[in-house]
């Protein structure tokens, strides 16, 4: 049986494919529009034309421009004609139907690599698990680090890791996305990668939530290190390789998502601990924070794996409105020690 995300041999490198025109999708695909011919697949029809006249997307990276070979269309059928590489950069809760547009207009050893941190609600599954049910017999992949949009599009030097189950296969395909200023790395746990990018996310929430209620930073960087243990726990648990969660995918995501002002999940945590609603927070946000949805997924798989996650558990009390943010970090601090640094795998 082929690790996950071997699938099989890959197509010589072509065209590729950005399904997803939000502000990672749109970096990415202007990053690899040095490299190879691309399409962005754009949801609406205007930021297609917008991309295609002005080079920019002004909605998601006010200010930026992109690369002027980038294409944009709004038509997906015609964006995927001709790929070879196919990259998935939308939000969780639609992966999986607009997955299922795609792989229509998939030919034989395209490539497919998410972009996507979070969890499927319901089912529970990682992305890679959602394209090996929809896209039986394709490599896959995902690229996941310590990648904020606005700051890698404006040249600041960054990382990420390329995971594959078929590690030849992503050294293949590396070119393709490296830039001197954005380096990327080979890996072959696609489990821990993707668990490491989804489980950050709902650790930012819980440490922008300690900023905001003025919490020193001492008590956030305590915050990050047991979140960091937590993160681990439950992806060991679940199948990823210790290791990988002291790397770019784990620790360096966590703290790129934890400590900069444009992390979307941060902010919801800050504002949280502000004293306002979740739904009040969201309403005013242009893009999505993969947080707040993912929490309540990882609070059920810690109890599938028997996993405790205290600080995953208060914020999900906090999410749900049944808990004030003060009370949930006075609950933690009440927990009985564990070991430090604990044992894992």
């Amino acid at each position: 049986m082929p690790p996950p995300g071997a699938g099989g041999t890959v197509a010589p490198v072509r065209r590729v494919t950005v399904v997803g025109a939000g502000s990672w999708g749109t970096t990415v695909a202007s990053l690899v529009a040095a490299n190879a011919p691309v399409r962005l697949w754009c949801r609406r029809r205007e930021l297609a034309a917008e991309v295609n006249a002005r080079h920019t997307n002004e909605q998601y990276l006010p200010g930026f421009s992109l690369e002027p070979s980038l294409q944009a269309d709004g038509d997906l059928g015609a964006a995927l004609s001709g790929s070879a590489t196919v990259v998935m950069a939308v939000p969780s809760h639609v992966f999986r139907s607009v997955l299922a547009e795609v792989v229509g207009h998939l030919g034989p050893g395209v490539a497919v690599i998410s972009l996507t941190k979070g969890l499927e609600q319901g089912s529970h599954r990682r992305m890679s698990q959602i394209l090996e049910e929809l896209a039986p017999g394709h490599p896959i992949g995902v690229l996941t680090g310590p990648n904020l949009a606005r700051e890698v599009l404006a040249g600041s030097l960054a990382a990420a890791v390329l995971a594959m189950g078929d590690v030849a296969a992503a050294e293949r395909l590396v070119p393709v996305f490296a830039r001197r200023h954005f380096r990327v790395y080979v890996g072959h746990d696609v489990v821990g990668c993707e668990l490491g990018g989804a489980l950050k996310n709902v650790m930012a929430l819980a440490v922008g939530m300690a900023e905001g209620l003025g919490l020193a930073h001492n008590t956030r960087a305590a915050l990050i290190t047991r979140g960091l243990a937590e993160l681990t726990r439950l992806g060991v648990a679940m199948g990823g390789e210790p290791a990988t969660f002291a790397g770019l995918a784990g620790l360096g995501d966590l703290l790129a998502t934890c400590l900069s002002p444009q992390s979307r999940n941060r902010h919801v945590g800050v504002e949280l601990g502000r004293g306002r609603t979740l739904g009040e927070i969201t309403d005013a946000m242009q893009q999505v924070a993969e947080g707040p949805k993912t929490a309540r997924v990882v609070l059920e798989l810690a109890a599938e794996h028997r996993v405790e996650m205290p600080i995953t558990a208060e914020l999900c009390a906090v999410l749900d409105g049944g808990r004030e943010p003060a009370e949930a970090y006075q609950n933690l601090l009440g927990r009985s020690l564990r070991p430090e640094p604990e044992p894992f795998g």
